[in-house]
C-alpha cells in the first residue's frame, strides 16, 4: 500500500476516533438537552450516527490536512530570509491653512 494511502486511512481513523469522543462527550454533557432528545425518539440512534459520521468527515479532513501541511520541509532553520530592522521615522507633511472668515 503507498505510504499516502496508509497515512489518509490512518488520518481518516483518527478524525473518526476523535468525532466517537466529541459526541459522547456532547451527549454526557447533555449539550443542549441533546441526550434526552435522543433517548426519547425513534429516530435517535440516527441521529447519534449522523452526528458522528459528519462530525468525522470534518475531523478527519482536518486531521489530515494538519498532517500535510507538517510535512512541508525542513523546520530546523527560522523561514522567511533576512530582514533589516526598520526604525520610525518622523515625516514633516505641510498643511495649507485657508485664512478664517470672521462672521
Amino acid at each position: 500500500m503507498p505510504k499516502l494511502v496508509r497515512l489518509y486511512i490512518t488520518q481518516c481513523a483518527i478524525g473518526f476516533g476523535l468525532s466517537a469522543g466529541f459526541v459522547a462527550l456532547l451527549l454526557w454533557q447533555n449539550v443542549g438537552n441533546l441526550q434526552h432528545l435522543v433517548t426519547h425518539t425513534d429516530a435517535g440512534m440516527l441521529a447519534v450516527f449522523l452526528l458522528w459520521l459528519f462530525n468525522g468527515l470534518v475531523f478527519a479532513g482536518a486531521q489530515f490536512a494538519m498532517t500535510v501541511m507538517r510535512m512541508s520541509g525542513d523546520h530546523s532553520r527560522p523561514a522567511g530570509g533576512k530582514r533589516m530592522a526598520l526604525e520610525p521615522m518622523p515625516i514633516r507633511i505641510p498643511v495649507e491653512q485657508k485664512p478664517r472668515r470672521l462672521l
